[in-house]
């Protein structure tokens, strides 16, 4: 009982260390998306995409990176894009893109794992929509799309009114709205923050090497692992993943373990990259598209992100770039993670930001049109939300009794 206990208590602070190492990041990142997207607006996106064809696809990227979201915010949006005539493959490229190469997402990297990662996450991020482009234009059936189509609902016109940029800017108006999206996209993800870093802190504190060395083929070994290794690793990642309803974010605590525990570079790419092969994300896809264009977008990002995982590893492997040594996460005790450094600092400043914009956000005006479609948007509440908060709720309370059994200890 002891020993369960005390690992209880390493593992609440493991998982509150993480969340205190990545906060600022959060921030950092939540900061200069809100920005992004109040000043940018999705209306002026979906009115600068057309059909499919490299134009459409680049700018579907940029709006996806610049647009940085949660998997059902970027689903969301998705389903938009497609609903106003936009392509399959552009709509799809700027669903990769928002979640994967996004500028909070690069900043958790670097503070988890290592640069190699992070130059990784942008590259593969890339190499995901070359893949899913090449893959639909080869195998998608001209009636799939079709009936996607009439399931969706396409072709409505909406008249939008698109905000000058300049004037919101240098608006009270504009920073308001900035403040009100900065805690909007705390609420997409807190409930797979908490769920995801305590998950992070048990399996360090519970789970034994043993069990990734053999769930994940090769992991560990002092020789590098062989090619079907390597592929087997990548496999597993998203099948592991498939089942959870932990988010990217939430997912780079639990990457870092990987890592920690002899992971290949590839398997732990693959892993990052599984955000949009999980089942949440497969049953709203169902809701919007049909069962039948779902199940086909999941295996289309299943291959695309298996083979980038491998060109990848295997790139970096050419080049000797392959990250070497344990992640950052795993080089300090627990409770050094409190330490006076850079983090304090950064943390504390980040607190003061976001209590202006809480501050800002209280001012702003309660009737104004984005903030009662948000609110509609956020009343829809669906079973795998409520089952999540749940969760999430445990997940906490978790937490806050093993910070207590560290008190007294």
């Amino acid at each position: 009982m002891n020993d369960f206990l005390s690992n209880w208590s390493k593992a609440a602070l493991t998982s509150a260390g993480f969340f205190w190492m990545a906060f600022w990041a959060f921030a950092l990142g939540y900061i200069i998306s809100s920005c992004i997207q109040v000043f940018v607006t999705r209306q002026r996106m979906k009115k600068s995409m057309g059909e499919a064809g490299p134009k459409s696809v680049a700018l579907a990227t940029f709006f996806g990176f610049i647009s940085s979201s949660c998997s059902f915010a970027a689903l969301a949006t998705t389903k938009s894009l497609f609903k106003k005539g936009a392509g399959l493959v552009p709509s799809l490229a700027f669903l990769l893109a928002s979640t994967n190469l996004v500028i909070e997402l690069g900043i958790m990297i670097a503070v988890f794992l290592s640069w190699q990662f992070v130059v990784g996450e942008y590259l593969g991020g890339c190499l995901l929509i070359l893949c899913t482009w090449l893959i639909v234009k080869l195998t998608l059936p001209a009636k799939l799309e079709e009936a996607a189509r009439e399931h969706v609902g396409g072709g409505e016109e909406e008249k939008e009114d698109i905000p000058d940029w300049k004037e919101r800017m240098t608006s009270r108006k504009g920073w308001k709205l900035v403040a009100r999206q900065y805690f909007m996209e705390w609420g997409m993800v807190w409930r797979d923050v908490t769920f995801g870093f305590t998950v992070a802190g048990i399996i360090s504190a519970f789970v034994p090497a043993e069990f990734f060395t053999t769930l994940f083929a090769g992991a560990g070994s002092e020789s590098d692992p062989s090619f079907a290794q390597v592929l087997l690793q990548t496999i597993v990642g998203p099948l592991a993943a498939f089942f959870t309803f932990i988010g990217s974010m939430g997912n780079i605590p639990l990457a870092s373990l990987l890592y920690a525990n002899g992971v290949s570079f590839a398997g732990i790419m693959a892993f990052i990259f599984s955000d949009l092969v999980v089942f949440p994300v497969l049953r709203i896809s169902a809701q919007y598209f049909g069962w039948k264009m779902a199940f086909y977008i999941l295996a289309v990002f299943l291959v695309s992100l298996i083979v980038s995982a491998l060109v990848l590893h295997y790139g970096f492997s050419f080049l000797d770039l392959l990250p070497q040594g344990n992640s950052s996460a795993e080089q300090v005790k627990p409770s050094e993670r409190f330490a006076i450094d850079y983090t304090l600092f950064l943390n504390l400043a980040f607190l003061s930001i976001t209590g202006l914009l809480y501050w800002l956000k209280l001012m702003g005006d309660q009737t104004d049109q984005e903030h009662e479609h948000s609110q509609h948007h956020h009343k829809k509440k669906k079973w795998s939300d409520q089952l999540l908060t749940g969760i999430a709720c445990i997940s906490g309370v978790w937490v806050v009794i093993g910070l207590l059994l560290n008190l007294k200890a």
